[in-house]
C-alpha cells in the first residue's frame, strides 16, 4: 500500500525567503499538529490535541464514521502524551481513509512538517475506528504501532466556510509565490547572468527600494569599455 505525502509551506514570506535563499538553506519553519487542523478543518478548539474530543461535546457532531474534512482524534500513546489531531483529506474505503496533518513523521530528519494524504488504516476489531495504524514516511509503510482514538470531529456549516476560505488563500499564495520566484530569477539573469535573486537583491542593499533599484540596472543602457 502506497501514500502519497508531500511538505507544505507554511507561509508565503517564509516560501519566497527560502526561494531566494543559496543552494543547502534550509526552511526554519516547524508546525503543530493542532493548530495546523485548526487551520484546514475550520474546526475552532483550541488546547492540547488530547482534549478536542471532551471540548467538541455540545458545540460539534462527534462519531465513529470518517467523512472528508472531520478531525480525527487520537488518544495519548506512550510518547505521544499530548494526543494527535489529523485532518481527513478522502474516504476509500470503511477501513482505509487518508489524512493531511503536522509534525507526525521526520522528513529529511526534520519534524514539524506536514503530510497530505497519509494513508490510515482502522485495526479494531469491531470497526469503529477506535484503534488505527499510520503511514510513516522513515520506512515507506504504515508504523508498526497500533494507536488508540476516540473518533471524529464533524465539520458544521461555518466550519466548512472557514475551511474553503482558508483553502483559495492557500491556493493564492502559492500562485503568488510561484510568480514571485520567476520574477526574481528573470531580474537576476537580464542584470548578470549567473547571479542569484538574493546577490542581486543584496546589491541593491543601498537603495530605499531594491525592487527599482534592480529594474534600473536591468534597463538601463550598457556602457561600452
Amino acid at each position: 500500500m502506497r501514500a502519497r505525502t508531500r511538505t507544505v509551506f507554511g507561509s508565503l514570506a517564509a516560501a519566497v525567503i527560502l526561494s531566494l535563499a543559496p543552494t543547502g538553506a534550509t526552511a526554519e519553519i516547524y508546525w503543530q499538529c493542532v493548530p495546523f487542523a485548526r487551520l484546514i478543518s475550520g474546526i475552532e478548539i483550541f488546547g492540547d490535541a488530547r482534549t478536542w474530543w471532551d471540548q467538541a461535546s455540545g458545540k460539534y457532531e462527534k462519531g465513529h464514521t470518517p467523512k472528508a474534512g472531520a478531525v480525527l482524534c487520537f488518544k495519548p500513546h506512550g510518547k505521544m502524551q499530548l494526543g494527535h489531531v489529523a485532518v481527513v483529506s478522502q474516504v476509500l474505503t470503511d477501513r482505509i481513509i487518508q489524512v493531511t496533518h503536522a509534525n507526525w513523521s521526520l522528513i529529511d530528519g526534520s519534524r514539524g512538517q506536514v503530510e497530505k494524504d497519509v494513508t490510515v488504516v482502522d485495526v479494531s476489531d469491531d470497526g469503529d475506528w477506535s484503534e488505527v495504524k499510520v503511514w510513516y514516511d522513515p520506512v515507506g509503510d504504515l508504523g508498526g504501532t497500533t494507536y488508540p482514538t476516540w473518533g471524529f470531529i464533524y465539520q458544521d456549516r461555518e466550519a466548512k466556510l472557514r475551511a474553503a476560505a482558508d483553502n483559495k488563500v492557500a491556493y493564492a499564495q502559492n500562485a503568488a509565490i510561484s510568480v514571485a520566484q520567476s520574477a526574481a530569477t528573470q531580474m537576476a539573469t537580464a542584470v548578470r547572468p549567473g547571479a542569484s535573486p538574493l546577490q542581486m537583491l543584496s546589491q541593491a542593499a543601498d537603495s530605499t527600494d531594491r525592487i527599482a533599484s534592480l529594474i534600473q540596472q536591468a534597463t538601463a543602457p550598457t556602457r561600452a569599455d
